[in-house]
């Protein structure tokens, strides 16, 4: 089976790309949309994860 047809593969593969990104050599406003991105990815894998998924005492940070 082709891992990239499982569930969360993509999700799993961008959040692991963002990282990997440096963000010493980035200006303040791009440092803090890949801050932003990577706090979404997480937010939404831990959503899809399915022992999360019918768990009542789940809270997101928003």
């Amino acid at each position: 089976m082709d891992p990239r047809n499982t569930p969360g593969y993509r999700l799993h593969r961008s959040l692991t790309n963002l990282k990997r990104i440096e963000t010493a050599g980035l200006d303040d406003a791009d440092q803090e949309r890949i801050e932003a991105a990577r706090a979404l990815l997480q937010d939404v894998s831990l959503l899809t994860q399915p022992q999360h998924s019918g768990d009542a005492d789940t809270q997101i940070k928003s």
